[in-house]
């Protein structure tokens, strides 16, 4: 009874007390809450978003802006390093979560870390050369020495991903106007002091902030070299602060000291100092955090800085972490009318390019700028159309004389200004490439190649090149041409060239059996001009003088040795969409070849011959299928035992010895399905082929009969120095084969 008494003598106390007290100061100790929330913004702090680096691990970041969103908490700035730039530049630009989600789930991470944008944008001479020097491993030489470039990856595909990403921000310059205002953290690679990056191009930015040091190439910015920000400062709560912030939301994603048995390999290592090296500054941000701050700290134990095909759960244990620390992050919420306004601010897309004014080149080659020029298709007064100009400098690229090539927008004052930024290769401008060839059917022959060559390119303002490759083993080779455009665009060309070649043939019996070996060489020099038809085709018109020997090696052959005088005009056309020279997905290829050799221009013999191979390959899911087809005939004349086609050998029937099967004219066909497994860096496969051809002295005499069958089960894997291949051929004369081989080649039957 007491107690009842006290409570209703407190209850009158209150009812007078709030008598006298203004209406203004109730709303002020206890403010209403409206059902929109709108009251409770208008103190609301300034909240800046902090995005640590980590490589892969930096996609927890967009699970992290999910719970934001999910539970309406505004951002007005944001900065980040590394990984954590990359993402907070998307979402500062305006790009929802859903959509940063999307793109970076059906994003080519593999692609990313390459630099060649495809074979298919190099010119037909570039993909001749990969047949015999496919591994180019980005070495140059002077009279200094060999050179090496400034990181493992330049940054060529990363660069036309980043711009397709910030193409709404394309033409901002202030990253203040950006929809969130946001800044990219990097490192001077000379002084390791932190750069704050606040203007120019978003891309460019967002490249600098994450070039690992050793594994991409340095950004080139303002006189700077700039490499991670992460070695700097990986968790930059001090630019928030500056910025403007009076609490920040931290996600920190950074790599942990490893211990024990974890350091007992050299990249562990390495990655050891690494993270030591970065642990330091991410301590002292840290220990700047108020008790108003959230930090957010994902448990992303046994994933690493590569990890990027773990897309979803990366993104998923960024949101887990956020939803632990949602009762701090809902005193950030605003209500539902301010979402909205803040959504609808956000998405606004300002900065949208007009029409191209002007194209401006900027470069460091020492070829014309209309020598770039010629090769972009962009109109002035037009649109810009973005898959057009990438397709075009993928094709600069693809010329193999860049670092990177890449663009930017911005604004002048008719348009937009349309800048194409190359530079060129640090390395440059004579590159070194190898090719290596390995053939053994465990019988009757071996056949062991390595091969060199050295290109070197730019030697005058229209881009001539001068090219010597020399090949070593049982097939001696050497070959030196002078390739000279005759105009800015290469779209016609003149060639001189000088070649030696060297081969060694099994001359066969009836029964199969090895009765003798000679040996064929040949020297020619040529004179070519030519012509480009398209991004992927070119004709050239040469006539060729030179002389070839065959003599015997082993045995009787009935080879004499005497010197055979040859001179011809050959007109050829190559078509090349191949996306491998060796192990093709898609594309196609298509040579046709017209020989004629005339006693006016030399030869001791006069004969025309046609030569025809096409290619092809296609893939669904995990498989491929490819399929050739070649033809060559005598049309007039007789060829001679020095220009007889030898089949026999991997996969040109490969149950019958190398050079078993011959004649001057010769028809074969095949089809090979194989299944890809394994990961993106080192894949093999498991398939089978079918092969079925002839050669005839005339293809006329040829009966349905003579068609000889060889089936193939092969099994290898896709290296840097080409396919290494185990194979087990039987034909149908109840005869067996065994293949080793490295480097297959589809062209061998077309040179």
């Amino acid at each position: 009874m007491p107690h009842l008494v006290r409570l209703f003598f407190a209850g009158l106390v209150m009812l007078a007390i709030s008598a006298f007290v203004p209406v203004s100061a109730q709303e002020a100790a206890s403010p209403p809450t409206p059902p929109d929330g709108s009251s409770q913004d208008e103190d609301r702090p300034v909240v800046g978003l902090v995005l640590s680096g980590g490589g892969a691990k930096g996609l927890a970041h967009v699970g992290v802006l999910r719970v934001l969103e999910e539970i309406h908490v505004p951002v007005d700035l944001v900065v980040g390093t590394s990984a954590g730039a990359a993402v907070g530049a998307l979402y500062a630009q305006g790009m929802t979560v859903a959509e940063i989600e999307e793109r970076l789930l059906e994003m080519d991470w593999v692609s990313s870390f390459r630099d060649n944008p495809g074979r298919r944008y190099e010119p037909v001479r570039r993909k001749e050369d990969n047949w015999r020097f496919p591994i180019r491993p980005g070495l140059g030489v002077g009279l200094d020495g060999l050179r090496v470039g400034r990181g493992l990856i330049s940054g060529q595909n990363l660069g036309f991903i980043l711009n397709e990403l910030t193409e709404d921000a394309a033409l901002v310059r202030d990253f203040d106007q950006l929809p969130i205002p946001f800044r990219a953290v990097a490192t001077d690679l000379e002084t390791g002091e932190e750069v704050v990056l606040s203007d120019g191009s978003l891309a460019e930015a967002i490249r600098a902030s994450m070039s690992i040091p050793g594994v991409y190439a340095p950004v080139s910015r303002d006189g700077r070299l700039l490499v991670d920000g992460g070695v700097a400062n990986n968790l930059p709560v001090s630019v928030a602060r500056e910025m403007g912030a009076e609490v920040v939301i931290v996600v920190d994603i950074s790599d942990k000291p490893g211990e024990g048995r974890s350091l007992d390999q050299a990249f562990s290592v390495v990655g050891q100092l690494t993270t030591l090296m970065t642990l330091r500054s991410v301590e002292e941000q840290l220990a700047s955090l108020t008790p108003d701050d959230v930090l957010i700290t994902p448990d992303l134990t046994g994933l690493g800085s590569a990890d990027f095909f773990q897309v979803p759960l990366l993104m998923e244990l960024g949101a887990t972490a956020a939803r632990n620390q949602s009762s701090a992050l809902n005193r950030l919420s605003v209500g539902e009318e301010r979402w909205r306004n803040e959504l609808a601010l956000r998405t606004e897309r300002s900065f949208q390019p007009g029409v191209i004014s002007q194209v401006v080149i900027r470069q460091d080659s020492r070829l014309s700028d209309r020598f770039l020029r010629d090769r972009i298709r962009q109109k002035t007064g037009k649109p810009l159309d973005q898959q057009q100009l990438e397709e075009d400098l993928k094709r600069i690229y693809g010329l193999g004389y860049y670092e990177t090539v890449s663009y930017s927008l911005s604004p002048g004052d008719e348009g937009t200004v349309l800048e194409i930024l190359v530079r060129e290769k640090s390395w440059g401008p004579n590159y070194l490439s190898f090719g290596l060839g390995y053939e053994e059917n465990f019988e009757s022959d071996t056949r062991f190649n390595v091969a060199a060559s050295l290109r070197m390119t730019q030697l005058n303002r229209l881009g001539g090149e001068w090219q010597t490759g020399l090949q070593l083993g049982t097939q001696p080779w050497v070959r030196t041409e002078w390739f000279q455009p005759l105009d800015y665009g290469y779209r016609r060309f003149l060639v001189v060239g000088a070649e030696y070649e060297k081969d060694r043939y099994s001359v066969f019996g009836q029964e199969g059996d090895r009765e003798a070996e000679v040996d064929v060489s040949s020297r020619q020099v040529d004179l070519a001009l030519g012509t480009e038809l398209g991004a992927n085709a070119e004709m050239r018109l040469t006539v060729e003088r030179g002389y070839a020997r065959v003599d015997d090696r082993v045995g009787d052959s009935q080879a004499t040795g005497d010197r055979i005088d040859q001179g011809s005009w050959n007109l050829r056309y190559v078509y090349d969409s191949l996306d491998d020279p060796f192990l093709p997905e898609s594309g196609t290829f298509a040579g046709l070849r017209g020989r004629f050799e005339r006693p006016g221009l030399g030869a001791d013999s006069d004969f025309d011959q046609a030569v025809l191979r096409l290619a092809s390959a296609g893939s669904r899911g995990d498989w491929v299928v490819s399929g050739e087809f070649f033809a060559s005939v005598v049309t007039r004349g007789e060829a001679g035992i020095e220009n007889n086609v030898l089949l026999g050998g991997f996969r040109r029937l490969s149950a019958y010895g190398q050079g078993e099967i011959t004649g001057q004219d010769a028809v074969i066909g095949s089809v090979v399905a194989y299944h890809k497994f394994g990961g993106p860096i080192v894949p093999f496969f498991l398939g089978a082929g079918v092969e079925a051809g002839n050669a005839w002295e005339d293809i006329g005499d040829a009966e349905r009969d003579d068609l000889l069958t060889s089936g193939t089960i092969l099994a290898g894997m896709d290296t840097v120095i080409g396919p290494v291949q185990a194979a087990l051929a039987y034909n149908n004369d109840d005869r067996w084969g065994i293949y080793l081989n490295v480097g297959y080649s589809l062209q061998q039957l077309f040179d």
